[in-house]
């Protein structure tokens, strides 16, 4: 099976070229010209790798690297002309394995590339545990089904319901800003999406019976957005 990547750069001559590398070595590649463009693409495909440029349209470099690493352990390696220390930090910080900055050499990405593709390669074939999980509360999310029961009984959710729910839970340590659920759930920038978060949390907190002041798997962080807190069994 051909090696999948994805590339993520507003800068066709540079992006020609990589893809024309690659490409050229048997990797099959997908190319995408913004942020937006790469998110949208990186939830609808399978990939082995994603590159990724810092300034991009639509949705920065950044932002796009938090949604994937969110949503996935894919090796993720950012390629940027932005060579300060605080960049590569952050960049790493958000979840990305290597930082290359530009100008590269080919040989030098090919490598990087081939070097996160062997620890992924390793880590895929680490057993993976029953793809469900179960919270105190009676709450049991089914990932791969996109299924929720509550108590044994299935509770039907809506797909941006299940989204919702999948990536506070997925990363429980973190707090999201209505503007992060949004973007990354909708795949869109738009600041009026921020009532259409209001009203799905509302909705998935209904349909869980999980009360505001006293919620057991969904909290709001006053003044920053949302937590999830289910107790894992």
């Amino acid at each position: 099976m051909q090696t999948r990547l994805l590339l993520v750069e507003d800068d066709p001559e540079i992006a020609r070229v990589v893809r024309d590398m690659f490409v050229h070595e048997g990797y099959k590649v997908t190319w995408a010209t913004t942020g937006l463009e790469g998110w949208e693409d990186f939830q609808e495909g399978q990939y082995d790798l994603v590159l990724v440029d810092l300034m991009l349209p639509e949705m920065d470099g950044f932002t796009l690297c938090k949604n994937i690493r969110w949503n996935s352990d894919v090796p993720l390696i950012i390629i940027s002309a932005r060579k300060k220390d605080e960049d590569k930090v952050e960049g790493l910080d958000i979840g990305a394995d290597d930082y290359v900055a530009k100008p590269f050499s080919l040989a030098e990405l090919k490598a990087r590339v081939d070097s996160q593709l062997r620890r992924w390669k390793r880590y895929q074939g680490i057993p993976k545990h029953e793809n469900k999980s179960t919270f105190s509360g009676g709450l049991t999310i089914f990932w791969e089904q996109n299924k929720v029961t509550i108590d044994e009984k299935e509770i039907a959710l809506t797909i941006k319901e299940f989204d919702l729910l999948k990536v506070l839970a997925q990363n429980p340590d973190r707090i999201f800003s209505k503007e992060e659920l949004f973007e990354h759930v909708w795949r869109q920038v738009d600041q009026e999406g921020l009532h259409t978060i209001t009203v799905h949390i509302k909705s998935l907190r209904g349909k869980l019976n999980d009360p505001v002041k006293t919620p057991l798997f969904i909290q709001t962080v006053w003044g920053k957005g949302y937590q999830f807190i289910g107790e894992l069994l």
